[in-house]
């Protein structure tokens, strides 16, 4: 039953951030445990995708069911594989400095097998995988102050330049 909890101030927009998370086809191509990602579906506030993971000589695929509320907040519900449950949940709030996210995690393998093998390495893999989802906004999205600036809407004036 490992659970994993976490807030951090990230220097990019919350509906950058949104984006980025709900980008589930593109996975495989930044995270480290993730071999294949294929989103079945998807509308504007929804997503079924099915996961591939891969850790040491595992590799499961499991399906789930994305809630998308663009820009605040991504629900994920588990479907079917190799879960008993799955529960993740990622929030995006604006910040002066940026964007307040809160990731938990929390699930469990029905394989004692698995969630022995995942036990061991669980702490060291949510920490390389929110790494990752930083270096990706920063790939994506430039350095975060770059990142700010073209988050910006086009009317908007930086900070102390004057105005009202």
């Amino acid at each position: 039953m490992p659970t994993h909890a976490e807030r951090r101030l990230i220097a990019y927009s919350p509906e950058q951030l949104f984006d980025l998370v709900a980008d589930v086809g593109k996975y495989p191509q930044f995270l480290p445990w993730c071999a294949a990602a294929r989103v079945r579906t998807r509308t504007a506030t929804e997503l079924v995708a099915d996961l591939t993971i891969g850790f040491g000589p595992f590799r499961e695929t499991f399906t789930s069911r994305v809630d998308l509320e663009h820009p605040a907040r991504i629900g994920v519900r588990y479907e079917k594989g190799p879960f008993r449950y799955l529960n993740n949940v990622w929030t995006f709030a604006p910040d002066p400095r940026g964007c307040q996210v809160d990731f938990f995690v929390d699930f469990e393998f029905r394989s004692r097998l698995l969630q022995a093998a995942i036990g061991v390495v669980f702490n060291e893999a949510v920490r390389l995988m929110v790494s990752a989802f930083i270096r990706r906004a920063r790939d994506i999205y430039g350095p975060p102050e770059t990142a700010k600036t073209l988050a910006q809407p086009a009317n908007a004036q930086p900070a102390g330049t004057g105005g009202a």
